[in-house]
């Protein structure tokens, strides 16, 4: 997150393995003696060559979906990074296999404009946590 023009804007990214309408957060896997909040910064500044500082755990999103006939149970827990530097979309070469595009989106729209329920729940969450604290 960051302050554009007076008001907040949200780093989103369009995965490449999906379609042109699809705007997600971005998120990966936690490396072997990672915390979830390092994830966190390192997903954000692998996937938007943005980097920043953690405000703290949004929330959790927990679903269910099917690999190769298996159930999968995953959670994905959600920090508020405040954007300190780095160009957005300054992806590096290693993961531009990943991401299509990457975009400010005004964070009041991420609800509209976000693909997925739980990740419109997050930015909600983060319209609320921001408007409380000007941070």
């Amino acid at each position: 997150m960051r302050r554009l023009g007076g008001r907040w804007v949200v780093a989103a990214i369009r995965p490449r393995r999906h379609g042109p309408e699809i705007w997600a957060l971005p998120k990966g896997h936690i490396d072997p003696g990672e915390r979830g909040e390092e994830t966190a910064l390192r997903e954000v500044a692998e996937e938007t060559g943005a980097h920043g500082r953690s405000l703290g755990k949004l929330g959790d999103v927990r679903y269910v979906y099917t690999w190769e006939g298996e159930r999968i149970f995953k959670v994905v827990s959600f920090f508020l990074v405040r954007y300190e530097g780095g160009r957005l979309g300054d992806v590096p070469e290693a993961f531009r296999h990943e991401v299509a595009d990457v975009r400010w989106l005004p964070l009041e729209a991420a609800p509209r404009l976000l693909a997925y329920g739980g990740e419109r729940e997050m930015a909600r969450k983060a319209l609320t946590r921001l408007g409380e604290n000007d941070v």
